[in-house]
């Protein structure tokens, strides 16, 4: 049986990102674009960006020219819109050049022109432009450290917006007068749009205040040049009400709840009744807990639901990191997952990334067989010591146990599916 749940598991990890594909979600937006008098200028950054730009080019039937930013190996072949790889999570030369270009595509344009803005997960660390008076090393400091400190990605976010010179609304400011419609698949909790690689054409709620707070919250030693620029008012993005935006449209085409729910139809097809907890932000190790705590009930008491039940969930969660282990957040759940349910058996469970790469490592995520904790202690795998070094990699690659995709070249998100059999299982 636990091979049958390993092959659910994965179906259902496939339909998730089946669902998010720019293939899959993008062509029905396109139809109802107008096409403009002028030119047609595609701009774009994130982990789905090149696989965006290839489906608009094989649905758009009008001339186009662009360029888009994409994660190093995440790219796809396009003749028309240049595709550019650079770094994620960290900037680079790459993406900093790369947003610089963007930036002057999308400037000089008339009111009879189109800017069609490609945005996805993970643009706001590839397309990378300092302000003027921060320098790329200084921005790289900063993202470090938030990436170790457990900050969450609106957090992240709102920081990275007040030291760019294109996210937070200011490509919109750059491209105007012209039209600029941004289709973007959300990889966000509550698909707040102005957090998706950080609102380069949306109004940004937050203030250089908010930025300065969430530094402080975090006890992140950042440069003196950050914190010097950080404090005036040349720093602040345009906001909402905003003339500058009546000429944008910001249009989602893909969230992680359609994912989940493509999901759901997986499991209730095998049976299972499908418990979707939404999008969840928090420790890994922390949303683990909860997340076994219900499995146990289910499975002890038939409460909320009675078994079999497929729990269902994504968002992002987030690591703070105190080992010097490997493993991204989505491992990093599994394993405290593995440890939480120690001795409950029958349960199985998936962790990944729908991007194909937790965190930093090769690795989508992992799958959590009910006989986990039982290998790991025949074949002498300490998994308590690998969890209090933050490296759930290792404990998964030894098991055998790491689930390898590749790039997805799309990205909505953490996905993680428990699956509490009945007890006829």
């Amino acid at each position: 049986m636990s091979d049958d749940y390993r092959t659910l598991l994965r179906a259902m990890f496939d339909a998730a990102v089946g669902a998010a594909h720019p293939s899959v979600c993008l062509p029905a937006f396109l139809e109802k674009i107008a096409p403009p008098k002028g030119r047609t200028i595609v701009v774009g950054a994130g982990k789905a960006a090149a696989s965006m730009a290839a489906a608009v080019e094989a649905h758009w039937p009008h001339p186009i020219e662009g360029l888009v930013v994409t994660r190093y190996e995440h790219g796809a072949p396009t003749s028309k819109i240049e595709v550019i790889e650079a770094s994620h999570p960290v900037p680079d030369a790459a993406g900093r050049a790369a947003a610089g270009r963007i930036l002057q595509k999308v400037q000089g344009l008339t009111e009879d022109d189109l800017v069609l803005a490609l945005i996805s997960g993970g643009g706001s660390a590839l397309m990378a432009l300092p302000a003027d008076g921060v320098s790329l090393e200084e921005k790289q400091a900063v993202n470090k450290a938030l990436l170790k400190s457990g900050a969450t990605i609106s957090e992240m976010n709102c920081v990275r917006k007040h030291l760019s010179a294109i996210k937070g609304g200011r490509l919109a400011r750059a491209a105007a007068p012209a039209k600029v419609v941004a289709l973007m698949i959300s990889d966000v909790p509550n698909d707040d749009l102005s957090v998706i690689a950080s609102g380069p054409t949306v109004p940004d709620p937050t203030t250089r205040q908010d930025a300065l707070a969430v530094i402080a919250k975090y006890k992140i030693d950042a440069p003196a040049a950050v914190l010097a620029y950080l404090s005036t008012d040349a720093c602040e993005t345009p906001k909402p009400g905003d003339k500058i935006f009546d000429r944008v449209e910001n249009i989602l085409v893909a969230t992680p709840q359609g994912s989940l729910d493509a999901a759901a139809a997986v499991a209730s097809k095998a049976g299972f009744t499908p418990l979707i907890l939404g999008d969840l932000e928090g420790e890994s190790r922390d949303v683990a807990l909860v997340h076994a705590g219900i499995a146990r009930q289910i499975a002890r008491h038939a409460q909320p639901i009675a078994p079999p039940v497929a729990i269902i969930s994504g968002g992002e969660t987030t690591v703070t990191v105190r080992g010097n282990g490997k493993g991204g957040r989505d491992a990093e759940f599994l394993l405290a997952l593995t440890l939480a349910l120690e001795g409950f058996g029958g349960i199985s469970a998936i962790a990944c990334d729908t991007d194909g790469i937790d965190g930093s490592e090769d690795n989508a995520g992992a799958i959590m067989t009910a006989d986990s904790f039982a290998r790991a202690a025949a074949q002498g795998v300490d998994l308590k010591a690998l969890f209090a070094n933050n490296d759930a990699y290792t404990a998964f690659e030894k098991l055998g146990d790491l689930l390898v995709t590749g790039p997805t070249r799309t990205n909505v998100n953490d996905f993680r599916v428990i699956l509490v059999p009945g007890r006829a299982s």
